[in-house]
């Protein structure tokens, strides 16, 4: 499957911006988020994690070939 930038970012927004969202909480929350730090930290973390994840490139090899290749009349 071939790369696709667009995509990732896609993902990576979203991940970046929940995950500090929730890491925030975990830092600053009072009350009833204070008895859930342990969680939000994780939830945080493990979106944070799948963000930075979802930059990696992938290590499929192109399954068609470039145009430049085909040489058929």
């Amino acid at each position: 499957m071939a790369d696709n930038r667009i995509a990732r970012g896609i993902v990576l927004v979203p991940c970046l911006l929940l995950g500090g969202a929730f890491l925030a909480t975990a830092a600053w929350g009072q009350g009833a988020a204070a008895d859930n730090r342990g969680l939000a930290i994780a939830i945080g973390a493990a979106l944070f994690g799948a963000g930075l994840l979802s930059q990696l490139p992938s290590s499929d090899e192109q399954v068609t070939k470039p145009d430049d290749d085909d040489r058929s009349p």
